[in-house]
């Protein structure tokens, strides 16, 4: 990627605090008044209407102004801040907060672009489930409290039970199924973050040991490592939505298109998405999800804050009430987003807990026991290489 080649080229600078994250107080008064630009991905209604919810709870609370900045690439924020940094832009950049993890993270956090460590120094840090949730590595990268976590995600097949009878097991039998029902499934054109997860899915269910996946690819293990992936996708292809011809550009292109009659399966990263858009009548009560008898993919959603941000401490009051019991009960409310929570709800006080026990999941949400194992995420580099040989070999114009 283009921006991997501007980081090589940047000579490392470490992002030192303005405000002590520490010094709570201290970071209060400093975030009054302040605007944080939030550079996040704009593709969700949902996701667009709990963001403006926590711009109008900050701004009530704190007296911070939030933008949330739409973007569609999460790359496209990670090159302004390069951009901002070869022109000797360090003190006031456009980008305040951005919602960020794999391969943009591991690239900004190398090159020194990233304010913190802040993290784990904010409040609501002590309610994390630090020792059930992988908040402290983000596809395989210590975060070492270079970026908060505000969501849980974990893959979820999503299926009409008017047109499937049961769950499948394994990528083998979804493979078998689409044989046998050619056209009623497809996934998101890669790069998109979905579909470069779903090429993940299918190479961590496929292999036998799924150990290597934790280091670098290199040229030398790369080919001998995806060639099942290459040779599960040449059987299913064809048997894909349009015959592969076509592609959704975005996951949530996925669910209008079952809506419509046009699939019957489809993968989303969210357990109660699909709850969420039955409640919003977007999907047919009918629908329901599943996952692998090997388990799903599963990480967490971060914010992290460039080093050049103006506006660090407001960018920390933002990021600290992200992971507070009002916000995260309300992300994992299913009439309204659907996100699973990153705190330890068992230790909750009782008033915080309560929030999360009056919660109703929804029909289509599995719940954690049925969620079943969550299956690391490989490191970044694998996304990367996955993403680019998976457009050389199948990419289509969109």
């Amino acid at each position: 990627m283009k921006y991997l080649a501007l980081i090589a080229a940047l000579t490392p600078m470490t992002a030192l605090a303005q405000t002590d994250p520490a010094d709570w107080d201290a970071v209060v008064a400093a975030a009054d008044g302040q605007t944080v630009y939030w550079h996040a991905w704009g593709g969700s209604t949902q996701t667009n209407d709990f963001i403006a919810w926590v711009g109008e709870q900050v701004a009530a609370e704190y007296g911070v102004t939030l933008e949330h900045v739409k973007l569609t690439d999460t790359a496209d924020a990670v090159t302004r801040v390069l951009s901002e940094k070869q022109a000797g832009e360090d003190d006031d950049g456009a980008v305040d907060m951005i919602w960020i993890n794999g391969a943009n993270f591991a690239a900004m956090k190398e090159a020194d672009l990233l304010f913190g460590p802040y993290a784990e120094q904010l409040p609501n840090w002590a309610l994390v489930d630090v020792d059930g949730k992988t908040v402290q590595t983000d596809f395989t990268v210590p975060t070492d409290g270079y970026e908060s976590p505000w969501a849980m995600a974990q893959v979820v097949f999503d299926y009409d039970t008017a047109d499937i009878e049961a769950p499948m097991g394994s990528m083998q039998e979804i493979l078998e199924w689409t044989q046998a029902n050619p056209g009623r499934f497809s996934y998101p054109q890669p790069p998109d973050f979905l579909g470069t997860t779903f090429l993940k899915q299918v190479l961590v269910d496929v292999l036998d040991n799924t150990s290597v996946l934790a280091q670098p690819a290199t040229d030398e293990n790369y080919d001998e490592i995806t060639g099942p992936l290459w040779a599960y996708l040449d059987e299913l292809t064809p048997n894909l939505w349009r015959e592969g011809r076509a592609y959704p550009p975005t996951g949530t292109a996925m669910f209008p298109l079952i809506a419509d009659d046009e699939l019957d399966l489809s993968i989303s990263f969210s357990p109660g998405a699909a709850s969420a858009a039955i409640a919003n009548f977007e999907l047919p009560e009918t629908v329901r999800t599943f996952v692998l008898d090997k388990g799903t993919i599963g990480n967490a959603s971060f914010v992290t804050i460039p080093y050049n941000s103006g506006s660090k401490e407001g960018a920390m009051i933002v990021a600290n009430f992200l992971m507070s019991p009002e916000a995260q009960s309300r992300a994992q409310n299913p009439d309204l987003l659907g996100y699973g929570t990153v705190l330890d709800v068992a230790n909750l006080p009782a008033e915080d807990r309560a929030l999360f026990e009056a919660l109703e999941l929804g029909i289509a949400t599995l719940s954690p026991e049925e969620l079943g194992t969550v299956v690391a995420e490989p490191h970044p580099s694998w996304a990367t290489r996955l993403a680019d040989d998976w457009q050389t070999r199948y990419g289509v114009a969109q």
